[in-house]
């Protein structure tokens, strides 16, 4: 059975990102297709996704859009896949990032931005475009949350609904008097709908309204049904508990592929690992590391307090004293940003810091690091970490999320099995962290060992096929028990 989905989301990879979010949104259409799944993205029409849309062509208009007029465009992604996008000037066409503006403060209509969109997804699910009306939509993080809540609270009938969390953390609230503005019913500003708190709680909508929740790992749909975990939203999960599962993410393994990576200093197999040298030597020229024997330890993060960074930056003292190196790309607030800088004027040629984020030397981390580190309080799912077992950079992570269900630790046990790809550590602390290291070094003087390390994580299973395929049964399942809802 051919099945048609219209996905929603804020950001898509290539053509805009913040994180992670961006890396599976942009991956699952193609990854769907051979599950005979037909996918059309539908993004907010930022100044950046313009710019690198192909084939954008006008569809409709769409009148008073949450304070003036605007379109729907059909366009194609550079990678082939179907975009439908809401071209709102007043509401996307900015300098500045897809939430926050130049400074860094939210953007402070957020809550009609992605109402916006959230209220065009639902449109569509009931028919707005001629000659498409898709069997699933399937909502994003918070920014989509809605979409759900304005197909079941308007009647009538509607496709079935998937809401997919991606970071619990992130729950766009936004206060009441917002809700006629929104086209909210004051009825639904109640707790077993979408009040949060006194607030309007847009993930909590869509969690209240879809027909299922997913999560991007189990060990973190697990995590969320607890009051540790739950960020205030435990009570629903678990009344919901039968509608949600956890599908740990994949990735590109096209577009992360050392052996054909264009953004390496040289390409490499598991079979050449020898290959991964020259990428060692470059990132080492970027950050201003010495030319040694040291393994070196990357980070490639949002330095927050979720990711564990003020555990490193007390750490990191005892790596470079154990005789490792450290190279860290991230962004985060001025005075976390000042702190590392510092860490890195303290311990010149040892460890080395870049600002921002830039997919180039994100590639190039993760080819030419020994290991990556990511001590991260809670984590969803993590898609560094996969990208260091592909790329052969041994990960070094809290056993949390989906950190727990993608890496097998180097304990004896794994170890004697051969079927270790990592080092997990617990409880999230800063002496744990620094036994991992310990942990690590010890590993990496062990030759056999740590090749034999790199290669599992290498030829693990981390791509979409196998995932895409849950996701695909998951769709069907909605649309076979009767998902086209009244």
């Amino acid at each position: 059975m051919a099945l048609s989905v219209l996905s929603v989301a804020s950001e898509c990879f290539p053509l805009v990102k913040t994180g992670g979010l961006a890396d599976v949104v942009g991956a699952l259409p193609n990854a769907l297709a051979p599950h005979d799944v037909a996918v059309r993205t539908l993004l907010p029409a930022y100044r950046q996704v313009m710019g690198k849309a192909l084939d954008v062509e006008r569809l409709l208009d769409l009148p008073d859009l949450f304070g003036a007029d605007g379109r729907l465009l059909g366009a194609r992604s550079p990678d082939g896949s179907d975009l439908l996008l809401v071209d709102a000037p007043h509401l996307y066409d900015r300098v500045g990032g897809p939430y926050l503006d130049a400074t860094g403060q939210d953007w402070p209509d957020n809550a009609q931005r992605f109402a916006a969109l959230s209220m065009v997804a639902a449109r569509l699910g009931r028919g707005l475009l001629q000659g498409f009306r898709p069997d699933i939509v399937h909502a994003h993080d918070w920014q989509a949350g809605l979409a759900p809540a304005y197909l079941a609270l308007f009647g009538g009938r509607r496709p079935a609904t998937v809401q997919t969390v991606h970071n619990l953390a992130f729950q766009g609230q936004f206060p009441p008097r917002l809700l006629g503005e929104l086209h909210l019913p004051s009825s639904a500003f109640v707790p077993e709908s979408l009040e949060y708190y006194g607030q309007i709680g847009f993930l909590k909508a869509g969690l209240n309204y879809a027909d299922r929740i997913t999560t991007v790992s189990p060990t973190y749909a697990r995590e969320i049904r607890t009051p540790e975990g739950g960020m205030g939203l435990d009570g629903l999960l678990n009344a919901r508990g039968d509608r949600l599962i956890g599908i740990v993410n994949g990735i590109d393994m096209t577009i992360w592929d050392p052996a054909n990576d264009p953004l390496l200093a040289s390409n490499y197999t598991a079979d050449r690992l020898d290959g991964r040298a020259p990428n060692k030597t470059a990132l080492r020229a970027r950050f201003g590391l010495d030319e040694d024997a040291s393994p070196v330890f990357c980070m490639i993060t949002r330095l927050s307090w979720q990711k564990g960074i003020d555990l490193l930056l007390d750490s990191a003292p005892y790596l470079v004293e154990a005789g490792g190196q450290l190279a860290i790309l991230g962004a985060g607030d001025i005075q976390t940003e000042g702190a590392y800088a510092r860490l890195a004027e303290r311990h010149p040629g040892r460890v080395g810091c870049m600002f921002g984020y830039s997919e180039e030397i994100a590639h190039l981390l993760e080819a030419g690091s020994d290991a990556i580190l990511i001590p991260s309080r809670f984590e969803p799912c993590g898609l560094t970490q996969l990208y260091g077992l592909r790329y052969g950079c041994v990960p070094v992570v809290s056993r949390v999320g989906g950190l727990a269900d993608t890496v097998v630790d180097a304990n004896d046990a794994a170890c004697n099995a051969g079927v270790a790809t990592g080092i997990q550590f617990f409880p999230v602390t800063t002496s744990a962290l620094r036994d991992a290291v310990r942990r690590t070094l010890a590993l990496h003087e062990d030759r056999d060992a740590w090749t034999r390390m790199q290669q599992n994580g290498m030829r693990s299973d981390l791509g979409w096929a196998r995932r895409a395929g849950i996701y695909a049964d998951l769709y069907r399942k909605l649309v076979e028990k009767g998902g086209m809802a009244t």
